[in-house]
C-alpha cells in the first residue's frame, strides 16, 4: 500500500483542533490542489469561498446546526456549485445561452465536490484534519444573504480544517461497509432485507437491529435538520426550474 492510499484509508472527520495555525504555504497548497481537481470540460463549475471573518464563522457555526467547532477551525472553505459565471460570460460575449438547468447544476455539484475532496486529500497529506459540513445546504434564505449568493449558485459543501488533537488522532475511524454490498458488478443489484441487515447490522453493535434502525431513522432521516435541508435545496432548485429556460 503506497502513501497516498494509506492516507486515504486513515483519513477520518476531525472536529477538535490544536491551537496551531495553518501556514499560508499549507493553505495555498490545499487551494491549489482543489483547483487542479478533475472538472467537466475544464470549466471549473465552482467557486470557493474562503471564510476568514471570525464573526462570519461564528454565524455559520450557529446556522449550520449549532456546531461550535466550525468557528474554531483554522481554515473554513465553502464550495459552491457555480452555474452563474459561465452564463454571465456567455451573455457578456454576445451569445444567446439558455438559462442554467438542473443538469447543469448536477454537473457543477460534481465539479465542486471533486475539488473539495482534492482539498481534503491535500490537507491529510500535510497532517491537517478536515470535516465536511453538509449543513451549509440548509437555511437557504439565511445562507444566501450571509454569503451574497446570486441565482444559479448553490453551496453544496463546507470544509473545516485544523491540526487534529492527539485524542482525535487516536480515535478509531468508523468501519466502512463490506465491499460486496457497495460494489455491484455491471448493473445495480437491489438488496433484500437479509442482505440489508448484513450491510447495516455492524452499526447496531449490541443493540437489537430494528431498535437501532428506528432510532437512526428518527435521528437522521426524519429529523428536523434533514427536512430543512430538503426544503432549502428545493428553494435553490427553483432557480433551475424548466420555466426559467430562455
Amino acid at each position: 500500500m503506497n502513501q497516498t492510499i494509506r492516507e486515504l484509508m486513515e483519513r477520518k472527520s476531525v472536529r477538535v483542533y490544536e491551537e496551531r495555525e495553518i501556514s499560508a504555504a499549507a493553505k495555498e497548497a490545499i487551494l491549489l490542489s482543489a483547483v487542479n481537481a478533475p472538472t467537466a470540460g475544464n470549466q471549473q463549475l465552482y467557486t470557493i469561498i474562503d471564510v476568514t471573518d471570525p464573526l462570519l464563522r461564528a454565524r455559520l457555526a450557529e446556522s449550520c446546526d449549532h456546531q461550535p467547532f466550525i468557528a474554531q477551525g483554522k481554515l473554513v472553505l465553502i464550495f459552491c456549485a457555480d452555474c452563474r459565471k459561465w452564463y454571465d460570460a456567455f451573455l457578456s460575449a454576445g451569445c444567446e445561452p439558455r438559462r442554467p438547468g438542473v443538469g447543469d447544476l448536477l454537473l457543477a455539484v460534481s465539479d465542486a465536490t471533486i475539488a473539495a475532496q482534492n482539498a481534503v486529500v491535500a490537507a491529510q497529506s500535510l497532517g491537517i484534519g478536515s470535516c465536511y459540513i453538509g449543513d451549509i445546504m440548509e437555511n437557504c434564505e439565511i445562507h444566501r444573504a450571509m454569503l451574497k449568493l446570486p441565482e444559479y449558485v448553490f453551496p453544496c459543501c463546507m470544509l473545516v480544517f485544523g491540526y487534529p488533537t492527539q485524542q482525535q488522532l487516536d480515535r478509531a475511524k468508523p468501519a466502512r461497509a463490506a465491499m460486496p454490498h457497495i460494489v455491484h458488478e455491471n448493473a445495480y443489484r437491489t438488496m433484500d432485507a437479509q442482505e440489508l441487515r448484513q450491510l447495516y447490522a455492524g452499526k447496531a453493535a449490541a443493540r437489537p437491529y430494528e431498535d437501532w434502525m428506528k432510532a437512526f431513522c428518527d435521528r437522521k432521516y426524519n429529523s428536523d435538520f434533514s427536512r430543512e435541508m430538503t426544503r432549502s435545496v428545493a428553494v435553490y432548485l427553483k432557480d433551475f426550474a424548466p420555466q426559467n429556460e430562455a
